[in-house]
């Protein structure tokens, strides 16, 4: 995969100048903004519609498992479809050399949410090979305006309904056909490609412009390949979200270490998983949130350094958003702030989600002590497990400090335990326990205090109950 890639980087085409035009679709040049990247010249005319042959698949709550084909050129199918001009359009765009499972699946799962008309746009002809894909987008981004066009004019369909799902190279034909359709509701940009589009003007990438909204999920980003991404770093929608940063996602396999073991027969396989994991776990995360609109909270931070550091928790008074799905729920959505972008942590296997916490526990006992302090906090609708805050020298009087990413949603805290485990070696007639508890929720910051007076041997449950008075947030 890195080969074809790297190819495509040294790709010098061979005719410049030219323009071809096609009926319904208007006319391509090879020229600029279109062809200049990182010094080099891709030059290419993109395929007639005829040989790309891009197609519409509906699906709806009454065909959710076999599509209708439908066409703006024979807009007699529309009307003869399942398509309702009353419900929202949502059209799922695939990539580069993509078999449209992806896209099968997320029809699925928002058919089980919403009554809506669910599209998977299918170009696997102009998609097989990424240079042609790169210019062939343009067309397919163009048909897809044109039949928007058609919904808007024969149907009475407002534009404004329409909503774009591209993953990779989809992203940017999303962003081309919004640039030819004025007040497009909103475009979703999964992991948007980089190669070819890092650095480039508007007009040749996803951008803030060509959609009401635009939204935009990071899961492989680099400014060049070599830096093992595939998805570009920059932000390109009016919020820009960068799940675990961004780059390499928890789960995916990374690339040192088979290629240590000098394999490389081994190391050419790894490597198409590596970059075919961290691609895809946008449209994976956008998948899940749909049933989970509380999931996927997402900070506003300068740098996932200072996030993972607390320095962005938690939410400002003006919010979160929350990536994915019911971004648009966010009422900052169309405000572009300057030098922030949106960062969160997900798990490594699905279910994704995390909901992130700060925890403090204030420590008595009887003396100072080696060992793990564990806590297990219980909410109105959930309960974490064990997890550790502190280890090594635990001290009576000394406050220690965690933001964790819980694995569930506990929603409002009603209990927490405490338990503390002693390191080898260590006394086990010293006694220890949370004086005091304080967990922060990272969503409003509101603080749940919790408060004891017993101290407990090793491995033995404190139960804590709510300070009288609570501390106020």
């Amino acid at each position: 995969m890195l080969g074809i890639w790297i190819v495509a980087f040294l790709f010098f085409g061979t005719s410049r100048g030219k323009e071809v035009c096609y009926e319904r679709l208007g006319c391509f040049k090879d020229g600029l903004p279109w062809t200049r990247t990182f010094s080099t010249e891709l030059v290419g005319l993109p395929w007639s519609p005829e040989k790309i042959n891009t197609r519409f698949l509906l699906y709806t709550i009454h065909n959710p498992n076999v599509y209708q084909e439908i066409s703006a050129v024979n807009s007699s199918t529309i009307q003869a479809s399942y398509f309702g001009t009353d419900k929202i359009t949502r059209i799922n765009i695939a990539g580069w050399k993509t078999d449209g499972k992806w896209q099968r699946d997320m029809c699925n799962v928002l058919l089980q949410l919403e009554d809506i008309n669910c599209i998977n746009l299918d170009w696997i002809n102009g998609s097989r090979e990424y240079i042609h894909a790169v210019n062939n987008l343009r067309v397919v981004g163009a048909e897809v305006a044109y039949f928007i066009d058609v919904l808007v004019k024969k149907f009475g369909y407002s534009p404004s309904k329409v909503h774009l799902i591209g993953h990779s190279l989809g992203a940017h034909l999303a962003g081309e056909a919004g640039s030819r359709i004025p007040g497009l509701g909103r475009i979703t940009g999964l992991d948007p490609a980089g190669p070819f589009f890092h650095n480039t003007p508007k007009e040749v990438r996803l951008d803030p412009s060509d959609a009401n909204f635009v939204d935009v999920i990071h899961t492989n980003a680099a400014r060049i390949l070599f830096e093992l991404g595939v998805g570009t770093i920059d932000a390109c929608g009016h919020l820009d979200f960068y799940p675990n940063g961004g780059k390499h996602m928890p789960g995916c396999e990374d690339l040192i270490t088979p290629l240590l073991k000098f394999n490389f027969n081994t190391y050419k396989k790894e490597m198409a998983s590596f970059f075919d994991c961290n691609h895809a776990r946008s449209h994976q995360f956008y998948a899940e949130s749909i049933l989970n609109p509380d999931a996927f909270i997402a900070y506003p931070c300068r740098s996932y350094t200072s996030f993972k550091t607390g320095n962005c928790f938690f939410c400002p008074k003006e919010g979160c958003p929350t990536m994915g799905h019911f971004a648009d729920r966010f009422h900052l959505k169309n405000m572009k702030t300057n030098g922030l972008y949106y960062f969160l942590n997900t798990g490594s296997l699905s279910p994704f989600a995390r909901w992130r916490h700060r925890l403090s526990v204030k420590l008595r006992g009887s003396k100072v002590t080696q060992g793990t302090v564990f806590l297990r906090v219980g909410g109105t609708i959930g309960k974490t497990g064990e997890v550790a805050i502190a280890s090594g020298k635990l001290e009576p009087g000394m406050t220690y400090t965690k933001l964790i990413d819980a694995d569930v949603n506990v929603g409002n805290i009603t209990s927490v335990q405490f338990i503390w485990k002693k390191h080898l070696f260590e006394d086990s007639q010293n006694k220890l326990g949370a004086e005091m508890v304080i967990n922060t929720s990272g969503k409003y910051g509101y603080k749940s205090t919790f408060c004891s007076q017993d101290i407990m041997g090793p491995n033995i449950p404190q139960n804590l109950k709510p300070c009288q008075p609570q501390i106020q947030s």
